[in-house]
Parts: structure tokens; C-alpha cells; sequence
């Protein structure tokens, strides 16, 4: 073997060498081959996260008005309590709605005390204790709450107190009967919808997870 073909040999594996080398580096790709994986994902998750993190909250805007006061509101309770969701709220509602609204018109207040602030407990009460004075007794079936609807919200950043107002629509038949059983009003046949604001309220990021009422209004 002369001298040429070893230097020729030698400069082989050189040329090996590198391209192996390279190809650690940089990978392969066959023809028109897209952008790799991982340098995609690193590039799309950069708009991605910026729209999500600078756009509006859906949770929020699905409910409110962007930039409304109620907004404002909603947003400071979810800083307040980043677990807070407004559609979970608003769900939860109807069957706080319904359990309140059954206790009141079945007499048995007491049993939706937890839910209730002090001046509503009262005013529930004392409608309930004036009814039993008379002798009248509700005969009440729910049949389903047909909307729900945010109508405001307000926050306290003081005292982290967040009130939200949701408008409720139900359908229930209902009658009241006098001590003697007569039916002195409504009949047990007819539905009819009940609209109602009730007001809850809560501060936010306290251990106790439960809403209060606080008003009622229609």
C-alpha cells in the first residue's frame, strides 16, 4: 500500500467522521421534511400562552360585559381566589335557588339557615311563623329553573367580600290552603313562572365555601 492510498484512506475517515458528527447534531431530514416537533411547539406556544395570559377571560366576558363593573368585580374575586368560576357558580346556583326557595315555601327555614345571612333568615322566618299563625300551609311542586342570568357583581379588595346578583326564572304550581284544608288560593293544576334577583354573597379565599343570600328582589 504506497503512501498516496493511505493519505486518501485517511482523509475517508475524516469525511466519515464529520458527516456522523453533523448528523447528531442537526438530525436528518428527507426531502421537503416539516420543522421539527419540539421547535414547533417551542415557537406556537409563545402567541398561544400570550393571547390567554393578555386576552380577555371567557369565563368572565361569557357572563359580562368586557370592561363593565361587573367585570372588574368578577375579575378581582378570581385574583382573590384563582380556583373562582363564574359558570360553576352560576350552575351551583340554580340548585341553591331551588333547595332556599322549597325550604321557604315547605316552612322548614331552618333547614337553608347555613345559606342564609341573618336579615334574610329573619324575613324568611317571620313570613313562615305568620303563616303558621293564620293556618295556612303551601302545597308547592319545583318543576326546573328555565334561565339563569348574571345580573351583577361587586367586590370589596379590602375585604376580599365578593356579591354577585343572579336573576332566576322557575316554573312551579302551587296552591295555599286555609286551617280547615280549603284551597284559598292557586291550584295544584296551573304552572306559573317565578322570576327572582337574589343576591349572594362570599369572601373570597375563605375556607368556607359556601355562598350566602343576602336580598332578594324581583
Amino acid at each position: 500500500m504506497n503512501m498516496q492510498l493511505i493519505q486518501l484512506l485517511a482523509l475517508a475517515g475524516i469525511a466519515v467522521y464529520l458527516v456522523l458528527k453533523l448528523r447528531g447534531v442537526l438530525g436528518t431530514r428527507d426531502g421537503h421534511e416539516g420543522q421539527r416537533t419540539d421547535m414547533v411547539e417551542s415557537v406556537n406556544n409563545q402567541p398561544k400562552l400570550a393571547v390567554i395570559e393578555g386576552g380577555p377571560d371567557e369565563d368572565i366576558t361569557d357572563h359580562a360585559s368586557e370592561g363593565s363593573d361587573a367585570a372588574g368585580a368578577l375579575l378581582g374575586m378570581k385574583l382573590a381566589e384563582p380556583s373562582f368560576s363564574v359558570t360553576e357558580f352560576l350552575q351551583g346556583s340554580k340548585g341553591a335557588y331551588e333547595m332556599i326557595l322549597m325550604a321557604f315555601e315547605n316552612g322548614d327555614i331552618e333547614s337553608a339557615k347555613t345559606f342564609l345571612s341573618d336579615d334574610v333568615y329573619e324575613a324568611f322566618a317571620s313570613v313562615v311563623e305568620t303563616r303558621k299563625e293564620k293556618g295556612l300551609t303551601i302545597e308547592v311542586e319545583f318543576i326546573g329553573v328555565r334561565e339563569t342570568g348574571l345580573m351583577g357583581a361587586s367586590f370589596n379588595p379590602v375585604t376580599n367580600l365578593g356579591e354577585v346578583d343572579v336573576r332566576f326564572v322557575c316554573e312551579l304550581t302551587s296552591l295555599v290552603r286555609n286551617a280547615s284544608g280549603e284551597v284559598v288560593e292557586g291550584n295544584d293544576t296551573e304552572v306559573k313562572r317565578q322570576r327572582d334577583i337574589w343576591t349572594f354573597a362570599r369572601t373570597m379565599g375563605s375556607s368556607d365555601p359556601n355562598w350566602q343570600l343576602t336580598a332578594t328582589g324581583e
